[in-house]
């Protein structure tokens, strides 16, 4: 399956719902499986208890997903497209141009923070407004947490790969081979770094520090000025 931007694949469920009956009690069980992990950690979440939060039989979470893995790494993915989702909704807002990337009220890109530096603000605002509301993203966010013992997987690849799908228009065109892919490494390193001082500032903050919030802001713009100015 794929992702509602037509970005990143999600996990295969055992059965896809057809009937809009069957969506919705998907919905439910991941709704009850974030609900419960803002609760309790994900080794003491258990797909029983999922089943009893959400009101359906234990067949029915079974009918979606193999086991609770599945489950937290489906719901990580719809994390994802709600992350994107966010995102469109606020630039939209925002009045800025969908092909140029400028604000119709500002008179060029670096003007008034429009363009791709508005955009990477937006990127960190949603991202903040997630961590601080969304049921059970502290936990999972964009990435099921595995054990120590197994292999890590890269959740950060799909979030750099779907934002840059996503903000494609406004990062600009016309690159080369070689620059395309400058591109996609700086938006990988973006998204890591991002990654580690946010949690820093949730670490030193439950509701980010601030100072630390800004900061990150400021890296983020000076970085990728150096491949999209």
């Amino acid at each position: 399956m794929i992702g509602q931007d037509g970005g990143v694949p999600i996990p295969p469920l055992r059965r896809n719902p057809v009937q809009r009956r069957s969506a919705e009690r998907l919905g439910r069980i991941l709704d009850a499986c974030a609900e419960l992990l803002d609760e309790v950690s994900y080794e003491e979440l258990s797909t029983r208890a999922v089943a009893e939060r959400a009101g359906v039989p234990i067949g029915s979470v079974y009918r979606f997903f193999s086991n609770k893995r599945a489950m937290a790494e489906a719901l990580a993915h719809r994390n994802l497209d709600e992350y994107a989702e966010r995102i469109t909704r606020r630039l939209a807002a925002s009045g800025v141009s969908a092909t140029s990337g400028v604000s119709a009220t500002s008179d060029a890109a670096g003007a008034g923070g429009g363009g791709w530096r508005e955009a990477m603000d937006v990127v960190v605002d949603e991202y903040l407004a997630m961590k601080r509301g969304a049921p059970g993203f502290a936990l999972i966010e964009f990435g099921h947490p595995v054990p120590a013992t197994e292999p890590p997987e890269q959740p950060n690849h799909l979030v750099a790969d779907r934002l840059r799908t996503l903000l494609a228009d406004r990062l600009g065109g016309g690159r080369d081979e070689a620059a395309e892919e400058r591109l996609r490494v700086a938006f990988l390193l973006a998204v890591e770094t991002a990654d580690a001082l946010l949690r820093l500032a949730f670490r030193m903050d439950p509701e980010g520090d601030p100072a630390i919030v800004a900061e990150t802001k400021e890296l983020l713009r000076a970085y990728l000025a150096r491949v999209l100015d």
